[in-house]
């Protein structure tokens, strides 16, 4: 993937925010759990900067979680699409590369669903400075769960559809597929990981706009993906007749502390 295309990805939710937010699958409280005990702190009451929050949907659960948290996304689409779910929760535009932020100044960085956009080389450094004394970074992906057979299948459809447009199995689906080796090159931290399983019955429809959602259907052009989408909501009557799917996630969990 090149540097641009990997950008045009990047940029490409800010036109379907609405879509993405409407659709696109939350976190079960056993994720959050988890990024306490491998932090070792409670995230009530911690100042978090969650960055690429997207329209909000980890931030408002670490809201709800009783932090203090405050959101950095760097899409116009997306930044206004979450000012209007979440009003009260302040957002500021940035990236990872480049953090707004004092350094210092908070106890957790999060990074749902967003890390692989990042440039590690960057984006580590900047973790570091605006982390305090004994703070953590928290990166989190959504992944199906591919050892379901339906979940599996429907990956290598879209590995297939979309190979034009260099996509590969396991991956277009799940995000960048390369978390775990290059999540940090520098080697500066010292990851705990863990995988917590969790899934979700949504109407096919739901579950269509939700995978239409994701960057390489954004990028591909609607006829391209509408193609797909509309052989694949065939396929999946076939298999769910009563029109409700089970979506099941893995979200892959990697925690670093700092001294």
């Amino acid at each position: 993937m090149t540097a641009s295309f990997h950008a045009t990805r990047a940029h490409s939710f800010n036109a379907a925010a609405a879509q993405y937010a409407a659709n696109r699958p939350s976190y079960p409280p056993a994720l959050l759990d988890a990024v306490e005990e491998l932090a070792g702190r409670p995230l009530a009451g911690a100042r978090v900067a969650d960055i690429g929050a997207g329209t909000g949907i980890a931030t408002a659960l670490l809201h709800a979680r009783g932090a203090d948290v405050v959101a950095v996304e760097p899409g116009d689409g997306m930044a206004a699409e979450f000012r209007r779910t979440h009003p009260g929760i302040p957002v500021i535009r940035g990236d990872g590369n480049d953090l707004p932020l004092l350094a210092d100044s908070v106890d957790f960085v999060t990074y749902a669903q967003s890390w692989h956009w990042t440039d590690p080389a960057r984006a580590v450094p900047e973790a570091l400075r605006v982390l305090r004394g004994g703070g953590a970074l928290a990166l989190w992906w959504n992944t199906y769960a591919l050892d379901v057979p339906w979940i599996a299948g429907q990956v290598g459809r879209v590995a297939e559809h979309f190979k034009a447009y260099g996509a590969h199995p396991a991956v277009e689906v799940n995000g960048d597929g390369t978390r775990s080796a290059l999540a940090d090159p520098s080697g500066r931290l010292d990851f705990a990981r863990r995988v917590v399983r969790w899934s979700r019955r949504v109407p096919v429809d739901t579950h269509l706009a939700n995978i239409g959602s994701h960057s390489m259907f954004l990028v591909a052009g609607e006829e391209h993906a509408d193609a797909f989408l509309t052989e694949e909501r065939r396929i999946l009557l076939e298999l769910f007749p009563d029109g409700t799917v089970e979506e099941t996630y893995d979200v892959e969990l990697m925690v670093a502390t700092t001294a």
